[in-house]
């Protein structure tokens, strides 16, 4: 008996639950028929022109077969011109592309507020990022911005996996006063991957200039606050507070950092004229000191790299290293072991993208080579198959403190162990910067390149 009053209690439950379901189904299907949502008259519209057109279809195939039927109905069919067919024919195929345009506009509209432009270019543009490459770029900064700014046009499969060392500015500040990983390269890269003409994307990058608040920049307090909501609500924090951000600005791709762990970067640096070595803690910290470099590590050195940025690596098609700081933004990255061990195991493309100038008290006096060497010191060699450096030096202002990057020096080692592409690579707005647009289509023209048996498809490049 018990066994029996716990069946049909289950079976009632179960009925409960399907009425419940269906009650849902019914009251979402009676949400289409509540006036002014603008799809009822196009849905009519639609259907009306599907009609008409099948009916002047019809009349067409008897005029053209011809019948020998008498009724009343075909007697009246039968007096329709040729020309009264056409119009029906034309009034059908008008109302068919009326209702269809109206009706996936209506049905549209609530999901592309953010997109500007027609439909149709909105949804040309989507198909093609969405099949383009699958794109790994490693780095953090200034430079790594410009890849994403430059290949999200033509791809959404990209992740930017970004450097979580930073200790000065904002990011340094909320890092020691909240104990958040430093969002100031996750807020870059978060709004290189976003509609440029965003206003959430210029606010996302506004930069308090008075009060407590001085220095900060709104979306480094954004992300912070939005990690400590997430965590409240058990949900984690960092990573998920990207995947809320990424909607808010709609970005084409994602942003993750190395590790989710608490690291340190540490340098031992030879100061200028000076023999004796110093250990400098902190990255904000080693570019100041100035000097040579001699080493940078991590504290601590086992951080563990966070899985999903692991993934991307493995999954890409091309993994982009660089541009960006030599020792304080690729490195950093490089330096997390499974990051390093992922860059080895892939089957991706690899190529390294040299920076445009050197930067003082990190590369000073560094050609293409010496860039090449400093990570292969730290990675090992053949990690990546090629080098994409500019070979463009435009005129500088006299009191510009700019200094060009020079190519790697003839017989130099490393152009036996990597292929060397030369290209203009130069922002003219801002010379020691790479131009987005140039950048991504010489990328993109080293991996086409590579796909048909690394046959040159671009002739601007020379292969040293």
């Amino acid at each position: 008996m018990t066994c029996e009053l716990c069946d049909a209690n289950l079976l009632n439950v179960a009925e409960t639950a399907a009425t419940i379901k269906m009650m849902k189904i019914l009251k979402r299907f009676t949400k289409w028929l509540i006036p002014g949502i603008g799809v009822k008259r196009w849905i009519l519209i639609l259907m009306a022109g599907i009609i008409t057109l099948g009916l002047a279809i019809a009349l067409g195939l008897l005029k053209l077969v011809g019948t020998a039927d008498t009724t009343a109905i075909m007697e009246v069919l039968n007096k329709l011109t040729w020309w009264q067919v056409v119009v029906m024919l034309a009034a059908g195929m008008l109302l068919v592309a009326i209702g269809v345009v109206k009706l996936s506009r209506n049905l549209l509209a609530p999901y592309r507020k953010h997109q500007q432009g027609h439909i149709i270019d909105v949804v040309h543009a989507h198909s093609r990022q969405r099949r383009g490459l699958k794109v790994a770029s490693i780095g953090g900064g200034t430079g790594l911005p410009s890849v994403l700014r430059g290949l999200k046009a033509y791809t959404s499969n990209i992740t930017a996996i970004v450097t979580v060392a930073d200790d000065g500015g904002s990011s340094g500040r909320l890092r020691r006063e909240l104990g958040v990983l430093p969002p100031g390269d996750l807020r870059n890269n978060i709004a290189a991957l976003a509609d440029a003409e965003s206003l959430m994307t210029r606010l996302f990058q506004y930069r308090f200039d008075r009060g407590d608040l001085r220095g900060h920049a709104f979306g480094n307090l954004f992300i912070a606050a939005l990690a400590a909501v997430v965590e409240e609500h058990g949900q984690g924090s960092i990573p998920e507070a990207l995947i809320e951000i990424e909607r808010v600005l709609n970005i084409q791709g994602r942003v993750l950092p190395a590790t989710l762990q608490d690291v340190n970067l540490v340098a031992t640096v030879q100061p200028p004229a000076s023999q004796r070595t110093l250990r400098i803690y902190g990255e904000s910290k080693i570019t100041e000191t100035g000097g040579h470099i001699l080493e940078i590590a991590l504290e601590p050195a086992d951080v563990k790299a966070y899985e999903p940025s692991v993934e991307a690596i493995l999954n890409a098609d091309v993994v982009v290293i660089g541009p960006g700081s030599l020792y304080t933004s690729i490195l950093p990255n490089l330096l997390v072991g499974g990051i390093r061990d992922a860059l080895r195991a892939t089957n991706a493309y690899k190529i390294y993208v040299c920076n445009v100038a050197v930067q003082p008290g990190e590369t000073a006096g560094y050609t293409v080579a010496e860039h090449v060497m400093a990570l292969e010191r730290y990675i090992g060699r053949g990690v990546f198959q090629v080098v994409l450096a500019n070979n463009a030096y435009p005129p500088l202002p006299r009191d510009s403190k700019t200094i060009f990057v020079q190519p790697v020096p003839e017989h130099h080692e490393v152009l036996q162990r990597y292929e060397v592409f030369y290209t203009d690579l130069v922002d003219p707005n801002f010379p020691w910067r790479h131009a987005p647009n140039k950048l991504a289509q010489a990328i993109l023209s080293l991996s086409d390149a590579e796909r048909h048996g690394g046959v040159q498809s671009n002739p601007v490049f020379a292969n040293i």
